[in-house]
């Protein structure tokens, strides 16, 4: 019977065998069909093209624009299908993979199939959606693919991160810096232990909530704002229908009423001129917020300003929206043909501008009564008809802002006390000083939503992520700690313990996850084989710890990945010549290499790899490193080692009872043998080579040789 079993599923987080990036990694049993490649399937590559014709844009092995479709035609296997299917259904659900491989196993028939993850959730999704697609393309059955997109799309706007924290998230991995999700939601952090910073949509851990708890008291913000010179408008607090009809009579007509502490522009109706309709006003939008502010109107357009660590970052201005009547059609269907049919418009939070929708939208039947309409009235041909007075249509205005109106926005930031702020105004002309014009601004919000500015309806997009991090992160800083992973066949542990005990008397607060558990600053808090991504993260999550190292087995990097992108430290301390891990399809050592050079790819340019000098398989990944290789070796005579120091580079051996670091030809002496506890309890070779891989470390990471004695004469295991 033809069919594709998924075996197993993994969900590797961070970089693995495959690639630096999370993947989700699928092991599944073609069968049968290992004897059928596509161009034995009659009709299978059309039926697969006609519903993913995309699959046109992938290059595959080809290199080229259809090399996919080429592979198909000449004849691939369902594993290599599975995993073009699987990214496609991502792509077109608007999370890009692009990263890909399908392998082979020694077992005839299984696969391993790997693909991108940005969210593991949706790429297990997508990944069964294409095995079912597959599956019915072979069987010729129908298969209804834009539901299965519709579902993948439903769950990428619920489940990642919205575009706003998203943009920053991105602009972060440009500058190198390493970010964790923390929650289901959008709380994000970036860096590492003392390093980090965090971030939840645009909100910081520097926004106060003293600042916010102000700028959703609209009152409160107006009042501190005037009180620093900042231009606002005249207005008062009231508490009734009448009273608003008062305080609109004392401050003038037309006036704005709006909720005292309601966001995002809700419940606000401006340009009110009669009675009737600042009583209506007042009752709408007493039901956005707990009371109610009546205000001098301003002529001209809303100005959104971003302002990022005190800098203006982007400006959007939104203009009116409006309908033509046809004659035929009622107000409530020229709004869904005419706005709501703008591809920019929708739910989906990757949509800058939001559909209007009349039975959730007080202020656009309170525009339509003034006109006289209703959203079932039918106006005659060509007459146009106001629907929203400020319909979010957003156009960048950034390079027009004047800038005394940046600096009044500005300080109208500071005064509220935002970090990041998004500060409203009305203005007729944005490049011209609010005083020349009675502009004035109206709001100071937290949290501002970023989209308008990375898709406005015109003008250039505004890199507002970019400036985020530049305001959270200085030039040069990338939020990292030194990290020290320590992978191999045996003495993980031992070397894990021994680098961060010599980190602990530099002075740092360490963090170690090992096979004998979790640590903090020496203290154990947790027993057992805490050598895993859990316990890695909470090391990193730490905002306590300045120095990490982390124990990763063969175990780990197969089937979780490590937790770090990169390392100051990649140590490798041996390969068993019976390695092998049956269970993970890897039969031997030399495939076993493929698996523990994961620990040597990650290592920073800046950083060091430390390798065993004599061991073959380990001393050869010295030229898969971005940076330093330090080998270690008990015999200096080794030829890795003496080649190495030919090029007056770095090795740490034993001369003579004694260990000694040496730079090309020179060389010093660390300590006598017998002198290190370690090795004076057990004169097995193994220990020696524990104490000079962690001799090395220590000196990659810069500890001074006087605490490097310290810490070997004085580690106890125990």
């Amino acid at each position: 019977m033809k069919n594709i079993e998924i075996l197993r599923i993994m969900s590797l987080r961070g970089p693995n065998i495959w690639t630096y990036r999370s993947t989700l990694e699928a092991w599944i049993d073609i069968g049968e069909l290992e004897d059928f490649p596509s161009n034995t399937l009659p009709g299978f590559n059309q039926r697969l093209t006609g519903w993913l014709p995309s699959l046109i844009e992938h290059r595959c092995s080809y290199g080229e624009r259809g090399g996919f479709v080429q592979r198909l035609q000449d004849g691939t296997w369902p594993g290599h299908i599975l995993e073009h299917v699987t990214l496609e259904l991502q792509n077109l659900a608007g999370m890009p993979g692009g990263f890909g491989k399908a392998r082979s196993t020694s077992v005839r028939g299984v696969y391993k199939v790997a693909v991108r993850a940005r969210h593991e959730e949706v790429t297990r999704a997508a990944l069964h959606a294409a095995r079912d697609l597959v599956m019915a393309a072979i069987e010729d059955k129908p298969f209804d693919v834009p539901a299965s997109i519709a579902t993948l799309r439903a769950m990428v706007d619920s489940r990642c991160l919205g575009p706003s924290t998203a943009c920053i998230v991105e602009a972060a991995d440009e500058r190198r810096i390493p970010s964790f999700r923390l929650t289901d939601g959008n709380l994000v952090q970036l860096g590492h232990g003392i390093r980090q910073r965090r971030i939840w949509t645009a909100e910081t851990d520097q926004t106060s909530a003293i600042a916010e708890s102000i700028s959703s008291d609209k009152d409160l913000t107006k009042t501190l704002l005037q009180a620093c010179g900042v231009p606002v408008p005249e207005g008062q607090l009231v508490e009734s229908p009448e009273e608003a009809w008062e305080a609109a009579e004392d401050i003038g007509l037309p006036v704005v009423v709006k909720p005292s502490d309601a966001n995002h522009g809700r419940g606000v109706f401006i340009d009110l001129n009669t009675r009737a309709e600042i009583e209506t006003a007042y009752k709408l939008a007493l039901e956005e917020g707990s009371s109610v502010i009546v205000e001098r109107f301003i002529p001209g357009n809303e100005h959104r300003l971003l302002i990022v660590g005190g800098r203006l970052a982007a400006a959007a201005r939104g203009e009116p929206l409006s309908v033509i009547a046809d004659g035929t059609s009622t107000i409530e269907q020229l709004i869904n043909s005419q706005i709501n049919s703008d591809p920019r418009r929708g739910e989906l939070e990757e949509c800058p501008l939001s559909l209007v929708l009349l039975d959730q939208e007080p202020v656009v039947r309170v525009e339509l009564e003034r006109q006289g309409f209703t959203g079932a009235s039918i106006p005659p041909a060509g007459k146009q008809i106001l629907i929203q007075r400020n319909g979010n249509v957003s156009i960048d205005v950034t390079d027009l802002v004047h800038p005394s109106v940046a600096a009044a926005a500005s300080l109208a930031a500071r005064v509220v006390g935002l970090d990041i702020a998004g500060v409203d105004l009305v203005a007729g002309d944005i490049s011209r000083p609010l005083e020349e014009q009675r502009g004035a601004i109206v709001e100071v919000n937290a949290g501002p939503g970023l989209l308008m500015h990375l898709k406005p309806a015109e003008g250039r997009p505004r890199p507002v992520g970019r400036a985020i991090i530049e305001h959270l992160f200085a030039a040069g800083d990338n939020g990292r700690i030194p990290i020290v992973g320590v992978s191999g066949t045996h003495g993980k542990t031992t070397v894990s313990r021994l680098i961060a005990w010599q980190l602990h008397l530099s002075g740092n607060h360490v963090g170690l996850a090992c096979g004998d558990g979790l640590y903090f600053a020496q203290r154990q808090v947790e027993k057992g084989d805490c050598a895993n991504w859990e316990s890695a993260q909470r090391v990193l999550i730490n905002r306590a710890v300045e120095a990490a190292v982390f124990e990763n087995s063969h175990d780990t990097i197969l089937s979780e990945g490590l937790v770090y992108d990169r390392c100051q430290v990649g140590v490798v301390t041996n390969i068993a010549a019976n390695d092998s891990l049956p269970q993970y399809y890897i039969g031997d050592a030399e495939e076993m290499v493929k698996v523990t050079r994961t620990q040597v790819d990650v290592v920073l340019p800046t950083g060091v790899a430390v390798l065993n000098a004599a061991d073959k398989l380990v001393a050869d990944m010295a030229s898969l490193c971005d940076g330093e290789v330090i080998f270690f070796g008990i015999n200096p005579a080794l030829p890795v080692i003496a080649e190495h120091l030919e090029k007056k580079k770095r090795a740490v051996f034993v001369r003579n009872d004694q260990i000694m670091l040496a730079i090309g030809k020179d060389e010093m002496l660390l300590a006598d043998i017998t002198t290190v506890p370690l090795i004076a309890r057990s004169k097995d070779s193994f220990q020696i080579e524990n104490v000079l891989a962690a001799v090395a470390a220590a000196w990659a990471l810069d500890i001074s040789h006087d605490l490097i004695r310290a810490g070997i004469e004085t580690f106890d295991m125990a």
